[in-house]
């Protein structure tokens, strides 16, 4: 309360200034001129909150050059190219010429030289027939926030201290430009990416549709594609663009709460989404009362922590969704109709070829499902994922793309993923389109981007063979006309054979495809044995040699077949007349349509056979934690009848080799098993109890979290333990050649020392020691020393990639190298043999089935270095040899390949024949 002479004072002064505001117009008019330019601005405001995203003021459909146009950059005449333009539904396949010029395409069709004056000095490229596409979008990645090296200190894809909803996040904040994964992404294809921040979150924040070339502004924001921002770092209101959201369901948003749940996650998100529909209502208000005459006293509403949530009940944002299992699609669908929310893309989501009407239920257009081709079970949400996910959901008019999620895989082969997805019956157009048009049309960038057409930026890809056959590799890469790659080839690219210069054949998977959606994507896989078969059709019958050394062709032809006759598990004949041979039994006949018989395939490098699920404990054997392993045998924890081994069995694996895990240098001893066997107990289920036995040393042990000991402490627990004067059992063993001593590292410097290492007990003890190293990332530096000193190598991953900083100095092989880490290691003569493809560095069981494309892809990068029989030993004798493996060769089994041979996309594996089962499993 004011005292009585205060409030008489007060009433003075307010009727003092009434008078005066009374008496003088000018003053009353300034007022009313301040008030209407205030209503002007919220009634701008107001306005803009109904325009819907285009591209920036300064695009032009029939441009003539772009806005991301580098100074200098040469115009390009591409001519004889087989150009998918990706135009009619990825059916429009143009022979003929393209120019490029400004950072766009001219123009696309026959072009004469002489129609190009005034473009200056232009580069002219005989494609030779070559396949030339639109570049490769990858619309799920982490490129440049997930370091390559791994580097704990720059994991920036996820929000720590944000809480479990951060839509206020952006990636474009933490990408990295000088990561090493740019160049070698590029030189897979890969022109654009949409970078998400990681799955973490609830809601993890705003993405950012990037392109791969470097910049000369050497700058994040210069690699953004028509950024929500202005170059102020602005919200653009005038013109706004689409805004990409990522969203996440299921295990990894669950472990963000202390013992979070699906439920949790869930009442998070409606909770974000209520928060930000009561701002939305309030600017509604507040603008309906402007649009009135009516200018409210109060600011206009927000709060620069939600407004890009309201953004997305607008309708100007693209959801993205991390999501696997039918329970949290069916949450999903509940939100987006609870907030009327239309779901742009689904990614992983694993069970979605189970449940569409999940995703027909959603608000909206049906989302489109990114995903992967054939990874999965590496979580129990991923457990029944399907190989034929990518065609069933097609074949139901969903839109498939297929993406990397890199850096769990790499993001240079997402192209393999398509390439996978046509193997198992995904339409050619629509796997081309999975990569290019449909990801450009998803992020609402097809004006500009995932076609041929001109206007369009010139983001291009000339190709050495038909982009799905397996082992294609561009020849060069245009990013904005800018040629990515310093080649000789450059005017006149080396193409491969003219068989891959069409896509291949699918094998017929209907029945597969079938049995994924009625047994609710767990089919039975186990081996149902046949005591006798009759292959029909065979063009090709390859054995091993009687000493097991090698491979014998036993008939092998390009224009006639013939018939093969199996009993008891062993080939009985060869011929025209093997048919009069099977007797009054009931044999079945098995016709390979021009296939082959080739020698079953041995793994090594995952846990399959250790563990079912990889990221759950509970299905695995663990990790052993001492320092010192020796007796510690990996056949005492086999596990048998799993998933990965089953289906990789069905892929043309016969053997796997396995070694425990340890977090210490010492691992303990590997073993051989069937991966068909159901239990050990069964005849030949293990195929040799103890083989080579095992160490880590790595410069990355301490950043992944192992024991902690230095390289130069495990270097002397070595020494002392082979120099020593009272040694261990199984370091006798080693010295006296019974098992090889298997050094997993991928540091050329660690190698050096081993090497030398391996030399001073070699002298001091009179013995020589059979040694195998595994990884090799950086062994190419060594390759004339390592062969010298009789040392195998096992490369894992088969396609280098530099995972840790002690692993970076890699061979990355074409078209950025001439060689690849394989070719080189074989040139120099090093025996190698390679394991399956890893995921974020770790192998996956569900990867191993890839063995026989991944040996492919070997033969095909080697530009004729290594045939495909030294691919498929590559894959076999070499991996048993390495490890101190000897298969009997009239134990061993082989594969039926139908329509092809087994390193082919057009071959598919129909029956292992196994001595030791005396019969023919049919697959």
């Amino acid at each position: 309360m004011f005292p009585t002479r205060s409030k008489n004072v007060l009433t003075f002064i307010i009727c003092l200034l009434g008078a005066f505001y009374l008496l003088h117009p000018a003053l009353h008019w300034s007022i009313s001129n301040s008030e209407n330019k205030a209503l002007t601005a919220a009634l701008h405001r107001c306005a803009q909150l109904d325009l819907i995203p285009h591209p920036p003021f300064t695009f032009n459909p029939r441009r003539q050059r772009s806005e991301r146009y580098e100074s200098g950059t040469v115009p390009v005449l591409i001519k004889n190219a087989t150009i998918w333009t990706g135009m009619d539904g990825g059916m429009d396949i143009v022979r003929g010429d393209l120019v490029l010029a400004g950072g766009v395409i001219r123009e696309v069709g026959k072009v004469e030289f002489r129609e190009l004056g005034g473009l200056g000095n232009v580069t002219v490229v005989d494609a030779q027939g070559a396949w030339l596409t639109p570049g490769i979008i990858d619309m799920h990645s982490h490129i440049g926030t997930y370091p390559v090296p791994l580097l704990s200190g720059a994991l920036d894809a996820n929000s720590r201290t944000g809480g479990v909803v951060t839509p206020w996040m952006r990636a474009i904040d933490a990408l990295n430009t000088h990561d090493d994964s740019y160049k070698l992404s590029v030189a897979g294809g890969v022109t654009a990416s949409l970078v998400l921040p990681g799955s973490s979150n609830a809601i993890g924040g705003q993405a950012a549709v990037v392109k791969l070339r470097p910049t000369s502004e050497k700058t994040p924001d210069s690699l953004v594609l028509e950024s929500p921002y202005n170059a102020d770092g602005l919200l653009e209101r005038e013109r706004p663009r689409w805004r990409h959201m990522k969203h996440a369901l299921g295990e990894n948003p669950s472990g963000t709460l202390p013992q979070g749940t699906r439920m949790d996650t869930i009442w998070k998100l409606r909770e974000a989404y209520s928060t930000a529909k009561k701002i939305k209502v309030q600017q509604d208000e507040f603008c309906s009362s402007v649009q009135n005459g009516k200018l409210s006293l109060r600011p206009f509403p927000g709060d620069p922590n939600w407004e890009a949530l309201v953004d997305v009940l607008r309708g100007r944002g693209k959801i993205h969704v991390h999501v696997y299992e039918a329970v949290d699609l069916s949450a999903l669908a509940e939100l987006s109709n609870e907030f009327q929310l239309p779901i742009a893309a689904v990614h992983h989501a694993h069970e979605a070829y189970l449940v569409p009407g999940l995703l027909n239920r959603t608000y909206g257009p049906p989302p489109a499902v990114a995903m992967f081709a054939a990874f999965g079970r590496y979580k129990r949400e991923a457990y029944r994922h399907s190989e034929f996910a990518p065609r069933i959901l097609a074949d139901q008019g969903f839109t498939v793309i297929m993406k990397s999620d890199h850096a769990v895989i790499n993001s240079r082969y997402v192209l393999h993923e398509a390439q996978q997805a046509h193997h198992y019956g995904l339409r050619a157009e629509l796997a081309l389109a999975s990569v290019t048009t449909s990801p450009a049309r998803v992020l609402e960038l097809d004006h500009r981007i995932g076609y041929i057409k001109p206007g369009y930026d010139a983001d291009l890809v000339l190709w050495d063979s038909h982009p799905l056959s397996l082992g294609a590799t561009p020849s060069q890469i245009f990013i904005d006309g800018i040629p990515q790659i310093d080649t000789l080839d450059f005017k006149q690219p080396r193409l491969k054979s003219v068989s891959l210069q069409k896509a291949p054949t699918t094998p017929a998977y209907d029945v597969e495809a079938a049995n994924a959606v009625t047994y609710d994507g767990l089919p039975p896989l186990e081996p149902e044995y046949h005591p006798s078969v009759l292959f029909t059709n065979v063009s090709e019958v390859t054995t091993r040699s009687h000493d097991g050394t090698s491979f014998t062709s036993n008939f092998r032809s390009d224009r006639t077949t013939t018939t093969v006759l199996v009993v008891q598990g062993r080939v009985e004949c060869i011929g025209t007349r093997c048919q009069n041979l099977t007797g009054s039994e009931d044999v079945p006949v098995i016709d390979l349509e021009g296939g082959a018989l080739s020698p079953a395939l041995t793994t090594f490098g995952s846990q399959i056979g250790l563990e079912d699920i990889t990221v759950e404990p509970s299905t695995g054997d663990g990790f052993l934690s001492r320092l010192s392993a020796e007796g510690v045998r990996a056949v005492d924890a086999l596990r048998f009848g799993g998933r990965d081994a089953l289906i990789s069995y069905r892929s043309g694996i016969s053997v796997g080799i396995v070694a425990p895990r340890s977090l210490g240098v010492f691992t303990g001893f590997g073993t051989a098993f069937s991966l068909g066997a159901l239990h050990k107990l069964e005849w030949g289920a293990v195929v040799k109890d103890v083989t080579a036995f095992h160490v880590a040393v790595d410069y990355g042990h301490l950043q992944l979290g192992s024991s902690g000991s230095s390289v130069s402490t495990e270097i002397t627990a070595l020494r002392r333990l082979f120099l020593g004067g009272s040694r261990v059992e199984w370091v006798d063993h080693v010295l006296q050649g019974k098992f090889p001593l298997v050094v997993h590292t991928n540091s050329a410097d660690v190698m050096a020392t081993i090497l030398a290492l391996k030399r001073e007990i070699e002298e001091a003890t009179s013995s020589t020691i059979r040694m195998t190293f595994v990884g090799g990332a950086e062994a190419h530096l060594l390759a004339r020393e390592i062969a010298e000193a009789g040392v195998g190598v096992v490369v894992i991953p088969p396609r280098s990639f530099p995972y840790t900083w002690s692993g970076r100095r890699i061979l990355p092989g074409p078209p950025l190298t001439e060689l690849s880490l394989s070719s080189a290691l074989h040139t120099a003569g090093v025996k190698v043999a390679i394991g399956p493809e890893t995921i974020g560095g770790f192998v996956s069981g569900s990867l191993v089935r890839n063995l026989r494309f991944d040996a492919a892809w070997v033969a095909s990068e080697s530009a004729g270095i290594i045939t495909e029989e030294e691919a498929i030993a590559m894959a076999s004798l070499y991996v048993e040899q390495l490890f101190g493996v000897h298969i009997d060769p009239k134990e061993a089994s082989i594969v039926a390949v139908r329509g092809g041979k087994l390193l082919s996309f057009e071959g598919k594996v129909v029956g292992m024949v196994s001595p030791l089962k005396k019969g023919v499993a049919i697959f």
